[in-house]
């Protein structure tokens, strides 16, 4: 997702601007090659020799632009980046950016480039409301080539509380990973996806639950590859889940408890799914009886009846219709080929990803996994260790071929 990728960062002028020089840290150890624009107002808030310091590179400013070159600056750039990403995005080159302006290093660049441009606002929540700001938002987002990671609400550092916040680092650089793997490709536009992901919990009494360590980071990773894709997203996540999805207008999140309810969001959302992928971790039974009041442990010291849960896989593979898309997961340790077949035929699913929990730097917890995904017919597709949000995009491959 990274080897030999280039990423330019343009930082705009705005308090935000601190918060990019985590982003171009994390870059430069994630061995991706970062050079880095600072506009004017920029340098108002961060200067060059810091960029230049985290990136190993020199920092281009509007008087790098004017000088004399071999060859001019905003072409050079233009050609090297694989992905250029303006972040904070400020309302007067959002302006820029919709009718086509260049006065400045930043929007010459934006004109003589063709790869992906991912935005990130930030701004007070008055200025980001502006009717005006709106529409030159919701013109920008019709652009094939632009990527949006909407602002997010809380304190602003003007103390307004509202809508302006720029996306985190973390939020950032993991649209950055999507956009090198898919080159901005939107091969899942106009598709519905379902997610369900993370454990989920049946209790016993209001103290005690039958569950499972599951934290739901990878459905979280198949949901942010499938926006990342342009795909409309709900996901369906139980109690433990770690959900890091960059929010967006088209992502839906559920949160449900128990495998009742997480089978009744499901069935509530699958009817309009285009690819419905089942990742979560739900448990095989419950305590046959709940109290309450918190059991005394003498009660339940020697046997806890249990009865079967609502069968989530086979309850929708009963409903698809002919156009749908359903995937299980299974979870196995040992062999986990042969019960993972089983499971792909018992259940009548189109796939399902072989997921070993007992290897090393995978499996529950982890930010890493490996797979094997098998096919109703016949094909097989192994993928080593990697990141989740990796395999995530692997898998969407396999699905979109």
């Amino acid at each position: 997702m990274r080897d030999g990728k280039n990423v330019l960062i343009s930082i705009g002028g705005g308090i935000a601007a601190y918060k990019v020089c985590q982003l171009i840290s994390h870059l430069y150890q994630g061995e991706i090659s970062v050079r880095v624009i600072l506009t004017n107002a920029a340098q108002q808030f961060i200067t060059p020799l810091t960029v230049s310091t985290l990136s190993r590179h020199h920092a281009y400013t509007d008087t790098d632009f004017w000088h004399n070159t071999a060859r001019p600056l905003h072409i050079e750039l233009g050609e090297w980046a694989d992905l250029l990403v303006i972040a904070p995005l400020t309302a007067n080159t959002l302006g820029k950016l919709v009718y086509g302006l260049a006065d400045n290093l930043l929007t010459n660049t934006v004109l003589a480039s063709n790869c992906p441009i991912l935005l990130a606002p930030a701004m007070n929540t008055q200025m980001w409301e502006q009717p005006s700001v709106q529409r030159n938002w919701e013109a920008i987002r019709q652009e094939s080539r632009y990527h949006l990671l909407e602002p997010s609400g809380g304190r602003l550092a003007c103390d307004h509380v509202g809508k302006g916040r720029m996306a985190e680092p973390d939020q950032i650089f993991q649209t950055i990973q999507s956009l090198l793997y898919t080159q901005g490709k939107r091969d899942f536009w106009g598709k519905n996806v379902l997610i369900n992901t993370g454990g989920t919990r049946e209790y016993l009494d209001p103290v005690r639950f039958l569950g499972n360590p599951a934290t739901g980071k990878m459905g979280s990773a198949i949901a942010q590859a499938a926006l990342n894709r342009g795909a409309t997203v709900t996901l369906v996540y139980g109690q433990s889940s770690q959900i890091t999805v960059t929010p967006s207008p088209q992502l839906n999140l559920i949160s449900v408890v128990t495998a009742e309810e997480m089978l009744e969001a499901m069935v509530a959302h699958f009817a309009n799914a285009d690819y419905t992928i089942l990742s979560a971790a739900v448990a095989d039974f419950k305590p046959a009886h709940y109290s309450p009041q918190k059991r005394p442990k003498q009660d339940i010291s020697h046997s806890l009846p249990l009865k079967a849960v609502p069968d989530i896989a086979k309850t929708l593979s009963e409903q698809k219709q002919p156009q749908q898309i359903l995937v299980g997961f299974a979870a196995q340790t040992g062999d986990f080929i042969k019960p993972a077949q089983e499971k792909l035929q018992r259940k009548n699913l189109d796939y399902i990803v072989a997921n070993p929990i007992d290897q090393a730097e995978g499996g529950f917890g982890s930010d890493q996994n490996q797979c094997v995904i098998l096919s109703q017919t016949g094909e097989k597709k192994e993928i080593s260790l990697c990141s989740k949000l990796e395999l995530a995009h692997q898998l969407l491959d396999v699905l979109i071929s």
